[in-house]
Formats: C-alpha cells, sequence, structure tokens
C-alpha cells in the first residue's frame, strides 16, 4: 500500500501526491470509525439482552488482549486466518487521486476487508464492541476504530520524500526491517494492555 500512492507514481499519473494522501487518512479514518460504530452496536446490542456487570466488562477487554498476545505468539510470523484480499491498484490508472485515495483508506480502516496481518486488527474492533456493552459508551467504538484508522494510514507520510525510484526502495526495505520490531511492539502493548484491564476489572470487582 505504501508503494502504491508515492510522489513518484503520483506524478507519473499527473496527479499530486497531497491531495490523494489526504484522502487516503481521512477515508482510512472514516473506515475505521464506520467499523468501529458496527462492532459498537454488536456490543451495545448484546449488553442490553445480558445486562453484564461494570466488573464483567472492564475484565473481558483484559482476556481479549491476552488471546491477542496468545495468537500472536503462536503465528511466529506466519499468516493469520484471514481473507486474501488487498485493494485494486487497477484504480491507480483508472480513476482520479482523491477518489483513490479515499477508496483505498476507506478499505484499509475497515480493518477486515483486506489481508489481516496482526490479531491486533481483530483485538481492535472486539475492544470496540465490549467497550460498548455498558449504556452510555457506545460512542467509544466510533472513536477507537477511527484511532485505528488515523494510525493504519500515517504510514503513508513515510514516503513524502520518495521522489526517485532508488529513494523509494530505500524507504520500501527500511520499512520492511522495521516490521518484526513492530509486531513485537504490538505483543508488548496487547501483554500491557491485558494486563491493565485485568487489573482494573479485579478493582472494578
Amino acid at each position: 500500500m505504501l508503494t502504491s500512492i508515492t510522489p513518484l507514481g503520483e506524478r507519473g499519473h499527473r496527479r499530486r501526491w497531497a491531495p490523494t494522501a489526504a484522502c487516503n487518512v481521512a477515508g482510512s479514518t472514516l473506515g475505521g470509525a464506520i467499523a468501529g460504530a458496527g462492532a459498537a452496536l454488536v456490543g451495545a446490542a448484546l449488553g442490553a439482552l445480558t445486562r453484564p456487570t461494570p466488573a464483567l466488562v472492564a475484565a473481558l477487554p483484559g482476556v481479549a488482549c491476552l488471546l491477542t498476545l496468545a495468537a500472536e505468539l503462536a503465528a511466529g510470523g506466519r499468516r493469520l486466518p484471514t481473507i486474501r484480499r488487498q485493494v485494486n491498484e487497477d484504480w491507480l490508472t483508472e480513476y482520479r487521486g482523491w477518489v483513490c485515495g479515499l477508496g483505498f483508506g476507506v478499505q484499509l480502516g475497515l480493518g477486515m476487508v483486506t489481508i489481516v496481518t496482526t490479531a491486533t486488527v481483530y483485538l481492535t474492533f472486539t475492544l470496540a464492541a465490549l467497550t460498548a456493552a455498558l449504556p452510555g459508551r457506545y460512542w467509544t467504538g466510533p472513536a477507537l476504530g477511527a484511532a485505528f484508522g488515523l494510525a493504519r494510514a500515517l504510514p503513508i507520510l513515510a514516503v513524502v520524500r520518495t521522489g526517485s525510484p532508488e529513494r523509494l526502495g530505500q524507504t520500501a526495505r527500511r520499512l520492511a526491517a522495521w516490521a518484526p520490531l513492530a509486531r513485537r511492539t504490538a505483543v508488548v502493548v496487547a501483554l500491557a494492555a491485558g494486563l491493565g484491564f485485568a487489573a482494573v476489572g479485579g478493582v472494578t470487582g
């Protein structure tokens, strides 16, 4: 994705990179908010049916975080269960830049309509559902989803100075080298979040 919308590529399509990238960030944020709202709707419906206690609602995200940690460790860099779909790069030659940016962004922000490379994607929308289970907490789902979508889109800024094939190749290699660190960071964050939620659940209980 990062090597699809670049200053070099947009110049080749006779477009400006900045508007396309801005639409990509906006679309990803919007897609995340939509997915988060959907997850929150499920969580709110389940909450209305089961009427969970605040202690249970506080504990379940901790369980989800720890399960995510286990999934990441078990995967060991292998691909997780997911669909085999990516954004259609033919759009780059068929549509205007803002359409490509917005369309690609929304799909990536939705999280699970393209290949999922980390269990933390599933965790995000699980948390969006769980945190909406209490009355008055529905807003947390769209907010969490929007934050996910924004975070997923911001790496596009890494290619802002890739005005030549050489610079683009260097950036792609650098990002690939950072991938293992990013995965380990996700594991650490999942563990810390799990322990944090578990502590909150214990205090609430």
